[in-house]
């Protein structure tokens, strides 16, 4: 055992090759860990929060017109538990201090207390429940209105906002007394169901169908799949960063591994020769390796956790749970995986070095075999390279093996940082394709007189000098068969095609009768492009477009002539002539009482903010830990030859000549490994964005995935070149500093 020690402390002197096994380790268990965590975030708090709040596996909403009461609390005996019925209406309200008529409507439904029953046991997150008939407690996640605020409905009443509260099966937008409801009159009845069965999308439909036709049906399956969608949407960004980290961490501890062993090899053979078994070269040499992958595997379990608490955090303020901090078998995985890891790469050169016969391992030198490098050296010669740089150039072709792992350390840092920018680009274009209709024009007409269209609205912007184009938009829930609620449709007056809303099969529609929606429409419904929707309310509709929308939701887009059910508020967007002084128009607008603001972007997502920052730190860790590959790599060549250093030294090499010949040999790896990543990079994200999308329930633009121009491919092959000369600046700077008597004293 003292043998074996020595061995291993020998080895942990080498602080380069341990600062490397560390890193590299630590990079991968940190993008182990987070996927991990989010995986499990993106399950675990649901089932947790549904099970302790009572969760409702099905929600009913029978029309007060068809169904009575009584006959509502009948189907309570068709499960295991019921709550209900509860009287429900729907209203639209805003704040009475800002008021916008054709905000979304709020289905409110009646509730004497918020966890009395036996279903759906609501969480209050702020403030109280209800106890007037003027008051009301929000769901967090539909409106941000704090408690105090008073709302005003399109009718005139006024309610006050007196909590904020949370129901896991989203069973209403809004909550208030029985007696509140009556007042305003319902329009239905709630009934909340819990089945010992309702495991599976079978079971869920034949319960549904067992409460009759025309009732309103939302399964708890489809709510813990839209609540899947935030944390899903991360998985194939760190499964991307997780395949690159692990392949980088086995390249890189592989030749450290490698490197090491050859480097030690003459001690090697003094132990074996004092009794040293190959049994015991092989667990002295995997012990170099695993002993600072430990250190490194901790210290990624720790950093992994940390980065994990703002992501899961996100989940807990959905779900209404605690953010998870530490799950044990999410680290313990990420540690054996890392074990094995460093254990597989570095067993080959462990298992050389024990099947080295001890006569060989006494006598090896450092001299690379002759015959390899010559013809890269002829070559180098007869260029017209400067002397030093020749000598760099050709060095790397003395040892194909490390050559091989430095072109690949290399690649694999220049594919993480194609893929990040390439992210980059593409979620920026996200966001901007999803806040196209305000970017597409200059002012925003807030809805004050407009009805059925807002001919009033229309004439005053006709009389208004400055108006170029414009259209009205509003909110309005058109029901489409297939669908359990109505869809959150968008009805609109004028030409919408200037909205700029990105297409992703069809065309925008042209007239009545014709509408386009979302992918979470399509398949909600099992439709295609092409295909007729009909629901009450309105005619049939052909759905002659698919169009993009950043969230999973089901939303169709048609013209207000075709839904003539409609009586909402508009917005007009307008677009001005060119040399039409803004804020002179909104002037004109305000002097006429018509409300109107300049339209702005939204800031950036948080989820996407969390994204950014979240892939430029992974790939600043992939970049140095590729950088802290090729410092290795040229750290032990560099030793290698510091007997050949020394003679070019004593025959005239400046320090500046010496640093440019270690420099200079990372050149070719530098180019073709840059020229190689660069494509495993554009790959990587043409397969790892689209599954982003896919797991958050959307379809993206070409135009957001294509985002790579060709100036910039070319940029991004010399980032090889950069990562190479950046690692190999320290040792450089070493051979330009050792003393030429050093050097040649050195075996």
């Amino acid at each position: 055992m003292t043998a074996i020690r020595s061995v291993v402390r020998g080895a942990q002197r080498r602080r380069v090759s341990t600062i490397v096994i560390v890193a590299a380790t630590a990079m991968a268990v940190t993008a182990t860990v987070l996927a991990g965590l989010l995986l499990a975030a993106s399950s675990a708090p649901f089932a947790n929060a549904f099970a302790a709040q009572r969760g409702a596996h099905l929600t009913a909403l029978f029309d007060a017109a068809s169904t009575t009461r009584e006959q509502a609390a009948a189907t309570a005996a068709r499960a295991g538990q019921a709550a209900g019925p509860f009287p429900v209406t729907t209203i639209s309200a805003a704040p009475a201090d800002a008021p916008r008529f054709g905000l979304p409507s709020l289905r409110v439904v009646g509730r004497a207390a918020p966890g009395g029953d036996a279903v759906d046991r609501v969480t209050l997150l702020t403030g109280r429940w209800a106890r007037g008939t003027d008051e009301i407690v929000v769901a967090r996640g539909h409106l941000r209105i704090p408690a105090g605020t008073t709302l005003r409905t399109a009718d005139g009443t006024t309610l006050r906002v007196v909590g904020e509260g949370r129901s896991i099966s989203r069973t209403a937008q809004g909550w208030m007394t029985p007696d509140g409801v009556a007042a305003i009159g319902p329009t239905g009845w709630q009934m909340l169901y819990r089945y010992a069965d309702a495991g599976s999308e079978a079971a869920m439909t034949a319960h549904t169908a067992a409460l009759g036709p025309g009732v309103q049906a939302q399964s708890w399956l489809s709510v813990r799949a839209d609540a899947a969608h935030r944390t899903q949407l991360f998985v194939p960004l760190l499964s991307a960063f997780g395949l690159l980290g692990l392949a980088l961490a086995a390249l890189v501890i592989g030749n450290v591994a490698a490197g090491t062993v050859a480097s030690a090899i003459r001690r090697i053979g003094v132990m074996k020769a004092l009794g040293l078994t190959p049994a015991q070269v092989v667990r002295a040499c995997l012990a170099q390796a695993l002993l600072p992958g430990m250190i490194g595997a901790v210290l990624g379990i720790v950093a992994g956790d940390l980065l994990a608490v703002p992501l899961t955090a996100d989940v807990a303020e959905l779900f209404g749970t605690v953010p998870m901090s530490v799950t044990p078998w999410v680290d313990a995985a990420a540690v054996v995986a890392a074990l094995l890891v460093i254990s597989a790469t570095a067993a080959p050169a462990a298992w050389r070095a024990a099947r080295l016969r001890t006569v060989d391992a006494l006598a090896v030198g450092r001299t690379p075999h002759s015959g390899r490098g010559r013809l890269a050296a002829r070559l180098a010669a007869r260029s017209r390279l400067p002397r030093p740089v020749g000598l760099g150039i050709a060095q790397p072709f003395t040892r194909p093996a490390r050559l091989l792992a430095l072109l690949l350390t290399i690649g694999l840092g220049t594919a993480a940082a194609t893929f990040a920018i390439g992210l980059a680009s593409s979620l920026r274009l996200v966001q901007a394709a999803d806040q196209r209709p305000a970017t597409s024009a200059d002012v925003l007409v807030l809805p004050v007189m407009a009805q059925g269209g807002g001919a009033d609205a229309r004439t005053v912007l006709d009389t208004t000098p400055g108006t170029g184009s414009y259209y009205g938009r509003a909110p309005a829930d058109i029901a489409v068969d297939g669908l359990h609620d109505p869809a959150n449709g968008s009805v609109t007056s004028g030409d919408a095609t200037a909205a700029g809303y990105e297409m992703l099969a069809g065309r925008w529609y042209t007239g009545p009768g014709e509408a386009v929606v979302t992918t979470g429409l399509l398949t909600a419904t099992g439709k295609h492009v092409g295909d007729v929707v009909t629901g009450p309310g309105h005619g049939p509709l052909t759905l002659v477009g698919e169009v993009f929308d950043g969230s999973a939701n089901a939303h169709l887009y048609t013209d207000v002539a075709g839904v003539p059910g409609v009586r909402t508020g508009f917005e007009w967007y307008v677009k001005l002539r060119p040399g039409t002084d803004r804020d002179a128009y909104l002037a004109a607008l305000r002097s006429r009482h018509v409300p109107a603001e300049a339209t702005r972007v939204e800031g950036a997502d948080g989820t996407l903010i969390v994204l950014d920052s979240l892939t430029a730190l992974l790939t600043a860790l992939l970049v140095a830990v590729a950088g802290l590959g090729v410092l290795n790599a040229v750290v032990l060549d560099s030793r290698d030859r510091v007997h050949d250093i020394g003679v070019h030294k004593s025959l005239g090499m400046t320090p500046k000549q010496t640093a440019a010949m270690v420099i200079a040999s990372v050149g070719v790896p530098g180019l073709v490994g840059g020229a190689a990543g660069v494509p495993a990079g554009y790959l990587l994200h043409h397969w790892a964005v689209p599954a982003m999308a896919a797991g958050a329930g959307i379809r993206l633009p070409p135009s957001t995935i294509d985002v790579y121009a060709v100036g910039l491919l070319a940029v991004l092959a010399l980032a090889g070149l950069v990562i190479g000369a950046a690692g190999a600046l320290l040792p450089a700077g070493w051979a330009a500093r050792t003393r030429t008597a050093v050097t040649l004293r050195t075996e």
